[in-house]
């Protein structure tokens, strides 16, 4: 993957959506899209716009969207489902029995995950979706870290067969790689060389990884930094190196620890290569309403998380 040179911008990795739909429509894919009747939120409204005899509106019915998207994944459409995280652990029967179990040819696309929803409070944040999507069969599972590697998430998702679940957020984060990389399923992203600690993170928590990572090499502690958007499947392989190679990982991620990308790791190199492991994750609780930034400081989600939990990790490999 190839990083982006010039200074950083801004953007939602929500706003890949509409635009990369239309981009692969006309590309020839055949796809169709259902809604939610968030099309705006989510910006897949811009497919409509562009292809409105292939755009099919569900209303506020999250469980019919779904059952209907894999029934249209059956006539040879690559079926996009878009609607809030939150909203799609609404309809997890519905996923499981319609899409996931018969491996249908259906990608949904979240947005507004994790607590960076923000104002809109606990009831709107989804923090268990990573555990909730990774748990059905045949579904992968992808959490891109900027708005360019989303847009290489959801054609990779466009190109391949199957069910997949990309996460999208609210918030703008800072633009990372170069538009037009590659996206690579199943592999891990090394963003960062270090020897003293492994930071493995996903999503917004990626540029945070990259700047704790900055902070430490002030005080002489070398971190690698990994970017985990392949969820499922997961990139073992790279994960194990890393423990070999620098003795110590902390995950961070915008997601419950208990069952989220840090567990996935812990299980991953508790059999392969155990090393001390730290978590920069949502603790045991729901969300309230507040800033992005507010929310991020309350559940411990900041780059100064990070640093402190570097930190830990390399204190007890000398124990």
């Amino acid at each position: 993957m190839t990083t982006n040179a010039t200074p950083p911008a801004t953007a939602a990795t929500r706003e890949a959506l509409g635009v990369t739909l239309v981009r692969l429509r006309n590309e020839g894919l055949d796809i169709v899209v259902v809604d939610a009747d968030l099309g705006a939120s989510t910006t897949a409204r811009r497919f409509k716009t562009e292809f409105p005899e292939r755009w099919f509106p569900f209303g506020v019915a999250e469980q019919n969207m779904f059952s209907a998207a894999g029934g249209l994944s059956t006539m040879g459409f690559t079926v996009f489902a878009s609607t809030f995280a939150v909203f799609a652990e609404h309809a997890y029967d519905q996923i499981r029995m319609s899409i996931a179990q018969p491996n249908l040819n259906v990608k949904i696309v979240v947005s507004h995950a994790g607590v960076t929803v923000g104002e809109d409070g606990a009831s709107a944040q989804s923090i268990e979706d990573i555990a909730v999507f990774s748990s059905l069969q045949n579904f992968r599972v992808l959490v891109p870290a900027d708005v360019n590697e989303a847009a290489a998430a959801i054609e990779i998702a466009a190109r391949t067969s199957g069910p997949f679940l990309i996460r999208t957020g609210r918030s703008k984060e800072r633009v990372i790689y170069a538009e037009g990389m590659p996206f690579q399923l199943g592999k891990a992203d090394r963003l960062r060389e270090g020897t003293d600690v492994t930071i493995a993170a996903a999503g917004i928590m990626v540029s945070r990884a990259l700047d704790a990572a900055a902070t430490l090499a002030n005080e002489g502690i070398s971190a690698r930094v990994l970017n985990m958007s392949s969820v499922r499947p997961l990139d073992e392989e790279a994960l194990v190196a890393a423990a070999r190679d620098t003795g110590a990982v902390v995950v961070a991620e915008e997601h419950l620890a208990y069952v989220g990308i840090g567990a996935m790791c812990a299980q991953a190199l508790a059999s392969e290569y155990p090393v001390p492991m730290e978590f920069v994750a949502i603790p045991n609780r729901y969300g309230e309403s507040g800033t992005s930034n507010q929310l991020l400081e309350l559940m411990g989600l900041t780059t100064e998380h990070i640093v402190s939990a570097a930190r830990r990790a390399v204190e007890r490999k000398a124990r």
